[in-house]
């Protein structure tokens, strides 16, 4: 019998970023991937010994062949150069990186000393060398906002996961702007607890385009007595309504099964912020974070993880 979590195969030289592989770094997790011209490119959350805030921030780690990076010796989002109040913002990790008209838009959870947290940041980069603040686009609680790839009836369409802070639970929400700027038109699209491994929280991806509808790549959390656990499963939305869920992986697509998933920072964790779709090869590569201490990656079938959303397994 099908199952979604038989799809993806995790690479054999996991993880293929480790802390140890580069000078002062603590942890590195949680990568945001993309193409960019013939390089992966991902954005990582880091930890630096040597940093003087004490926060997390995001790295750009390169490589040609997807499996050896090189990892960029300084923080790429820098905001305490900006203007304030963007320099007293923290924190900068767990992008979603989405290309679009062929520039890289990046939507970044930060956090505030005095303010609630996190909250949405957007900006943008053309190169992964420079990168540009534009707009505070959403209020705390709210973490994985993430854009479509491109404009659907003439307009930008988003995801988010407000909510889930002080231990309350979150839905994915899904909205609309002319501009990237001004959202509206707000609408719940998924609550946590359609299946046991997302019974306490959900969160999305930027979604994918396939032919069969926009492949949305989810964690969900379940909290047994052990403690919290982090999966990895797939929805699926209309091409034209994305508000209109047409499918569902009933099984989750990764477990915290592995060592380097299950041990770390945070034990039993494997965390996506993307994944990169090779259309022309029929494969799905996930990169993911494990146990918020390294970075992974599994492959599969780009049409079963469709076929598994569409058919429910």
């Amino acid at each position: 019998m099908k199952e979604a979590r038989n799809i993806l195969k995790r690479y054999q030289g996991n993880p293929v970023m480790k802390p140890e592989d580069f000078h002062g770094i603590a942890r590195i997790f949680n990568p945001s991937p993309v193409k960019f011209k013939s390089q992966t490119v991902l954005l990582v959350s880091v930890r630096n010994f040597y940093s003087e805030t004490n926060y997390g921030e995001t790295r750009v780690a390169v490589s040609d062949d997807g499996i050896n990076f090189k990892l960029g010796e300084k923080p790429f989002i820098n905001l305490e150069s900006s203007e304030i109040p963007f320099s007293e913002f923290k924190n900068p990790i767990d992008n979603r990186c989405t290309m679009i008209d062929g520039v890289f838009y990046i939507v970044t959870p930060v956090g505030h000393s005095v303010f609630s947290e996190p909250f949405g940041i957007l900006g943008k980069t053309s190169d992964f060398k420079k990168y540009e603040l534009i707009d505070i686009i959403s209020l705390p609680q709210n973490r994985g906002t993430s854009l479509f790839p491109e404009k659907i009836k003439g307009k930008y369409y988003r995801l988010d996961r407000p909510g889930a802070g002080n231990n309350s639970k979150g839905t994915i929400w899904i909205s609309s702007s002319p501009d990237m700027i001004h959202w509206g038109c707000y609408r719940p699209l998924l609550s946590p607890g359609y299946r046991y491994w997302n019974n306490n929280k959900i969160g999305p991806t930027p979604p994918i385009k396939t032919d069969k509808g926009w492949l949305v790549i989810i964690h969900g959390v379940h909290i047994p007595a052990s403690g919290p656990k982090y999966y990895i499963g797939a929805i699926m939305l209309d091409l034209q309504n994305p508000e209109k869920i047409i499918g569902k992986t009933n099984s989750y697509l990764l477990a915290p099964d592995e060592e380097y998933e299950r041990h770390g920072a945070c034990d039993n964790v494997v965390f996506p912020c993307g994944a990169i779709a090779d259309y022309e090869d029929d494969v799905l590569r996930l990169y993911y974070g494990g146990a918020d201490n390294c970075v992974c990656l599994a492959e599969g079938s780009l049409k079963e993880i469709v076929d598994a959303c569409l058919n429910g397994y």
